[in-house]
């Protein structure tokens, strides 16, 4: 069963998370929700095969295509997960802050390109793509918009699970150089802030966290790759200002 994963790493007369159903109906939306777990951290997921398809987000996504964001596959969730928003209690799977941080659609891209552009795909071209590692689509969301890519890592390093892809944006009108996912900290939903579902939004200051804030990573590869990309995008925000300023 498709969400076993999920059923066995809850007890849900504690949660308020909903229990796992398969539908039999797929739509094509998808799904972010910003969650303030052991660390703070972006769900990615796009509804296929009648489960949310679900990838953990470090940095969140990026509208920038110079930005190649880790993304560790989990289990898949159910297809109610997605307006879910709230908290996970203490004591259980996930337990923090969750926040619908955007929705919309998406459609699978062909792998084959038409004079030099992708052109949308099928629902075959899409399971073909997710196997073999390297799925092509277009979001239309209320944050995120345009083409992008999740393509799984092959190299496999001390720790890893082999649950490692990269989530990319492609150039296109889309494109935001310098994005900053910090900015953005609204619920599409409830309008509200991390800190204001939290319920504790005087006392804790929702910024971005600096890498020793971000919990402990267990495999040493995974914290050196965060790192890199912290001075990476700490040296293009630094570019940007001074171009702003100029």
């Amino acid at each position: 069963m498709a969400l076993e994963e999920y059923k066995r790493k809850r007890k849900f007369e504690q949660t308020p998370e909903p229990p796992p159903k398969v539908v039999s109906k797929t739509g094509h939306r998808f799904v972010v929700q910003k969650h303030d777990a052991t660390r703070l951290h972006y769900d990615f997921r796009l509804e296929m095969d009648g489960v949310l398809k679900s990838w953990a987000v470090p940095k969140g996504p990026s509208l920038d295509p110079g930005d190649k964001r880790l993304a560790m596959q989990v289990e898949d969730h159910p297809v109610s997960y997605f307006d879910f928003e709230g908290i996970i209690p203490e004591n259980n799977y996930g337990a923090g802050t969750v926040m619908v941080w955007d929705v919309g659609t998406w459609q699978p891209l062909s792998p084959v390109p038409v004079n030099g552009k992708y052109v949308p795909g099928t629902e075959a071209e899409a399971a073909a793509m997710l196997a073999k590692g390297d799925l092509k689509f277009r979001l239309d969301g209320k944050k995120l918009k345009g083409d992008f890519a999740l393509i799984k890592m092959k190299g496999r390093r001390p720790g890893s699970k082999g649950n490692e892809w990269l989530l990319i944006k492609k150039h296109d009108d889309a494109q935001v150089e310098g994005y900053d996912i910090d900015e953005y900290d609204e619920s599409v939903l409830s309008k509200r802030s991390l800190a204001e579902i939290a319920g504790d939004s005087g006392s804790r200051e929702w910024t971005s966290r600096p890498s020793s804030g971000r919990g402990k990573l267990k495999a040493a590869w995974l914290a050196d790759a965060v790192a890199k990309l912290d001075k990476k995008n700490l040296a293009k925000k630094t570019t940007a200002k001074k171009k702003q300023k100029a």
